[in-house]
């Protein structure tokens, strides 16, 4: 138990990691973009998500009340940038992978704190763990790196007409979704190389601990 301490802090990151993985998947706000015309989106600022667009519009509801209008993205829409189709696809594997990991983590440290004392059945599985710790960070840190260059590029997106949103802002700025990437990678990469630090003890020093 004395030489697990890393793994076990592993653990904790992985989740915390992996959890904030899957908000980042699920959240619209990857871009904020602000638009001059507000005819059909009255706030001035619509949300560039992986899924979906979304903002918020006066139209079609009563004064004084507002709704919030979202489009999602189909799997043969041509106009999508690869970037919001790499993050689809990575993040489901990332968090699949980080899932992997924390499953790989747990029997580890099941094992451990009941005193199982084969190495076959602990070290191998910190290891395999923190190969899915490292491989989800890298799988999350690919589309949080490529959207958020998309951002401070001011790069502009054909949406059709049906989508009632310009091909461009006037301004645009990173969402919630790229910050909480940004951590989830981090926590992942850690998670990853403490899992991989760990080195079974020797007999002698099982026998005496």
């Amino acid at each position: 138990v004395s030489t697990s301490h890393l793994q076990l802090a592993a653990f904790a990151l992985g989740t915390v990691g992996w959890i904030l993985c899957t908000v980042s998947m699920g959240i619209v706000e990857w871009r904020v973009w602000y638009v001059d015309n507000t005819t059909v989106i009255s706030s001035g600022i619509a949300w560039v998500g992986i899924w979906k667009v979304c903002f918020i519009t006066y139209l079609h509801v009563s004064p004084g009340y507002r709704e919030q209008f979202c489009h999602k993205f189909s799997g043969h829409d041509s106009f999508i940038p690869h970037e919001i189709y790499a993050a689809q696809g990575l993040l489901l594997i990332a968090t699949f992978m980080g899932l992997l990991g924390l499953a790989a983590t747990i029997f580890a440290l099941r094992n451990v704190y009941m005193g199982i004392t084969h190495k076959t059945l602990i070290a191998p599985f910190f290891l395999v763990g923190g190969f899915f710790y490292i491989f989800a960070g890298l799988c999350v840190l690919i589309p949080v790196s490529w959207n958020f260059y998309s951002v401070t590029h001011n790069q502009s997106i054909a949406f059709p007409p049906s989508y009632y949103m310009p091909s461009s802002p006037a301004a645009q700025e990173a969402g919630a979704a790229i910050p909480a990437g940004i951590a989830a990678v981090i926590l992942l990469l850690l998670s990853g190389m403490f899992s991989l630090s760990y080195r079974f003890p020797t007999t002698a020093n099982t026998i005496t601990k």
